[in-house]
């Protein structure tokens, strides 16, 4: 996502009416410090895992065979692009799994994770929401976001800066968050004890050389443990969905919904690399996780075509397999 220009900031006085239009109804101390308080609740990956469970939580099914004639037919058809993704029915345990477990550079999707951390520290009394957040100087970056051009010493508060976060994929905004959470080495801790395998926060943001690591399997894994109120309360629960819909890039995941459709999502994009994670809501009310990542040639626009073409794929056999199930 390309940053906002100073211009455009002054033209449309951006700042007071983003954090008013983004803002959830409901309502710093140095990078490496570590947070302090009651640790966070245990989530179902302390212990031994249920393998018949995806992230110990849903009952896996079967794997999606129906579909792949065509995604095969889809990746020959794009065979220059490196690709990972999985889907997951969350009413039978269904799933969809080519390279789900590949690592990837996570560019900005590693802000989906660090939202639910955040709202995991929110339950555990460590944040508050209206708490005031300052911008200082090692946490002030390039790339998406506007506050890389507000005044240092800037305060905001934490729920509108994780909304900015979120919903415009701000930079600067996710450093302040990161450091708010203790740190890199604080925020990695946490990621292991939800049982990510390949999420890993090496570098603060803008991390244009994508050093900051995930998959889509533990993307969809961070979103299982959220829909199941296992991983944060449902009030904050509740908060980080509404969160992830304001997501305003519409071109990966989205884009091969259909009409009425619902998506909870973060993407990313650092030019060679693209990604989307997201819980998908049916019109019907039917759910679904996604997520997928494509390595691609710097910014060719096939990698948008063949998420959106996959994202179609997938959508369409949720559908049929709701009007089969409604007609039981």
């Amino acid at each position: 996502m390309l940053p906002m220009r100073k211009k455009d900031l002054a033209r449309v006085g951006f700042f007071p009416f983003l954090l008013t239009f983004f803002l959830v109804s409901g309502c710093t101390p140095k990078t490496q410090m570590q947070v302090t308080g009651v640790e966070p609740k245990p989530t179902p990956t302390a212990q031994a895992e249920d393998p018949s469970k995806f992230a110990g939580v849903v009952p896996l099914g079967s794997s999606i065979t129906a579909v792949e004639p065509e995604l095969k037919a889809l990746m020959k058809k794009y065979s220059f692009l490196e690709a990972g993704m999985y889907f997951l029915d969350l009413e039978n345990g269904n799933f969809l799994d080519i390279e789900g477990a590949k690592a990837f550079p996570a560019a900005s999707t590693i802000k989906l994770p660090l939202l639910i951390a955040f709202f995991q520290d929110v339950d555990a009394g460590k944040i508050k929401l209206d708490e005031k957040l300052k911008t200082t100087k090692d946490l002030i970056t390039d790339g998406a976001g506007f506050l890389q051009y507000q005044p240092v010493g800037k305060e905001y508060t934490a729920l509108d800066t994780a909304n900015l976060m979120i919903a415009i994929s701000d930079n600067t905004a996710t450093n302040m968050i990161i450091d708010r959470l203790g740190g890199l080495a604080a925020v990695n801790e946490r990621f292991r004890s939800w049982g990510l395998k390949d999420t890993v926060a090496n570098n603060l943001l803008s991390d244009l050389k994508g050093t900051n690591t995930t998959s889509s399997k533990d993307l969809a894994r961070v979103l299982a443990l959220l829909v199941n109120d296992k991983i944060v309360s449902p009030e904050s629960k509740e908060k980080a969905l509404e969160i992830l819909r304001n997501c305003r890039t519409r071109s990966l995941l989205p884009s091969g919904l259909g009409k009425g459709a619902k998506i909870s999502h973060k993407t990313g994009d650092i030019g060679f690399i693209i990604g989307d994670a997201g819980v998908i809501t049916m019109p019907s009310g039917k759910r679904y996780l996604g997520a997928i990542f494509v390595k691609r040639k710097y910014n060719d626009p096939r990698g948008r075509d063949f998420i959106r073409q996959v994202s179609q794929i997938v959508y369409k056999y949720e559908e049929q397999q709701h009007k089969v199930a409604s007609t039981r």
